[in-house]
């Protein structure tokens, strides 16, 4: 998966049958079940593959136990149904993770008991596990950081641990083998339509060159996430909004406050909804928040009053609280949900996905949802789109197909297992010189050879890409991702052919959008 290679495709002029804007979760999606059923597909994305919100779950492949709650039974067993497929078809990036509910109540295990049951009945053949009653020691052996006092029990049950930006980046790659075509940091900076003033097209601009093309589709496909009304007012300036954006936050900590291998599912904030402390990779990753935002920023940030949220609620349940000082990188995602009616609170719109198709221009909006259900969204979507265009009909196949580098002995690899089948080729790259086999600072498990490889196989362009994304460096521990940025740009610089000046400019950028990820600089911002 080369940039140059593709970007050569969409400058040859050739007609596509769709264009998805939008190279997130969806929007990756769509293009693996286009490209699969034989769809001609270009994909174009602004910044980076899975740059927004897509790399910034919590990185569960799950039903929803909150959703369960809620009584939104339908979107509970359409995501247990995706999160199976999901397991058998990336189990390189997906694992089973067992969550362990305490309770301080006597009445709360079998109460929370109850409801993982008919989870459990819910998921039918595609459980992860049983759920199961835990006695006090046995809590206390799963989680050993647990607060003790008042410990009456507590509920074990299972559900579904990913990667999301390797998804990601795997999804574009299983894209790219089925013959789609994508781009990243490329912008559509304008429709185009015909004389009856339907969209035909867009009109694109290459970030890197700056020069611009226009591509001609037979169907435009909007899945910018929580950007759709941003470009729906390019087809329409007098759109109205079907967003309502929210923001969650996450924190990383060290492995030491939860050392063991299962997660901590707090079944109550104080906002009413549910929060987990998980195991994540040599990490432990705790969210989240549900913030309604006015505005969508590319880069949201953290708010000092939702870091504090985060840890006062986390700490109540460890006998080893945790400060601001422990909090290794701090990030910050929007999620895209679908507008209620009057003032409904962002925690009960829904989370399930919505289409949506312009009846006088065509253009195709797909928005909402989460990770996952993405094959499901993207299925809906295809289906929509190519009738809309006149496709012959073909059938999703995506229900079987494997995603790029599945493997099911991927954990052998170590750290490298989130690479699945190609990991023995990093492998060899760092074999071949022993420089590329060193890590990129003592704190990260990344090596240098995987810096290679993203550039090479993985259309990495910036610092950004690789330590934010291709390796979640910066996610895993912001200080040491700004200092491993100048050793990154340099290896970048060799293998895209750029200068001293790039690798400079390179580095400040990066470690810029570092010093957001820190607790500290966070500490001082008010509600976003």
């Amino acid at each position: 998966m080369k940039r140059p290679e593709m970007l050569a495709r969409v400058e040859d002029g050739r007609p596509w049958d769709l264009l998805v804007i939008g190279g997130g979760a969806t929007g990756l999606g769509i293009a693996v079940d286009a490209a699969a059923r034989g769809y001609a597909v270009l994909l174009v994305e602004r910044d980076d593959f899975a740059q927004g919100t897509s790399s910034r779950s919590t990185k569960l492949v799950h039903g929803g136990v909150r959703y369960l709650q809620q009584g939104n039974l339908g979107l509970v067993r359409e995501a247990l149904e995706e999160r199976g497929i999901l397991r058998r078809n990336a189990p390189h990036l997906v694992r089973d993770l067992a969550f362990v509910v305490p309770s301080y109540a006597w009445w709360e295990s079998p109460f929370y008991g109850v409801g993982l049951k008919f989870y459990d009945f819910l998921a039918g053949h595609h459980g992860f596990g049983p759920s199961r009653h835990l006695s006090g020691a046995e809590v206390a052996a799963a989680i050993p950081t647990i607060a003790t006092a008042g410990l009456h029990g507590g509920t074990l049950y299972y559900d579904g641990q990913f990667d999301d930006a390797r998804l990601a980046i795997h999804l574009a790659r299983t894209a790219a083998d089925e013959g789609a075509t994508l781009v990243n940091y490329c912008e559509a900076r304008a429709l185009t339509k015909d004389g009856a003033r339907r969209v035909v097209g867009a009109i694109l601009l290459d970030r890197e060159s700056g020069r611009e093309q226009a591509v001609a589709a037979r169907a435009v496909i909007n899945a910018t996430g929580p950007f759709c009304d941003t470009l729906r007012r390019l087809d329409d300036p007098d759109a109205d909004s079907i967003i309502a954006p929210s923001q969650g936050v996450h924190l990383v900590l060290d492995r030491g406050f939860l050392p063991g291998n299962s997660a901590l599912m707090v079944p109550h904030t104080d906002d009413g909804r549910v929060l987990f402390a998980i195991p994540w990779h040599h990490c432990v990753l705790v969210g989240t928040t549900d913030t309604p935002v006015p505005a969508v920023a590319r880069e949201p940030r953290a708010s000092g009053e939702e870091i504090d949220f985060l840890l006062d609620n986390l700490n109540r349940y460890l006998s080893r609280p945790a400060s601001r000082a422990d909090v290794r990188s701090v990030f910050a995602g929007i999620r895209p949900l679908v507008r209620g009616t009057g003032h409904a609170a962002t925690t009960s719109l829904s989370r399930d996905h919505s289409l949506f198709r312009d009846p006088r221009s065509g253009l195709i909006t797909v928005t909402g949802g989460k990770w996952t259900t993405y094959r499901r969204m993207a299925q809906d979507t295809v289906n929509l789109a190519a009738g809309a265009a006149g496709l012959i009909p073909r059938p999703c196949i995506t229900r079987a197909l494997p995603i790029h580098g599945s493997h099911p002995a991927a954990e052998h690899f170590g750290t490298l297992a989130h690479y699945g089948a190609d990991a023995p080729a990093i492998v060899e790259l760092a074999g071949r010189d022993p420089a590329l086999g060193e890590r990129l600072h003592p704190r990260l498990p990344a090596i240098a050879a995987e810096v290679v490889w993203a550039c090479r196989h993985e259309m990495a362009r910036t610092v950004e890409d690789v330590l934010g994304r291709r390796t979640r460096s910066l996610f895993f521990d912001a200080e040491a991702a700004a200092a491993a940025a100048p050793a990154v740009a340099r290896l970048m610089a060799a293998e895209l052919g750029r200068d001293s000046e790039w690798e400079q400019v390179q580095s400040r950028t990066f470690q810029s959008l570092a010093a957001l990820y820190r607790a500290d600089s966070n500490a001082a911002t008010g509600r976003p």
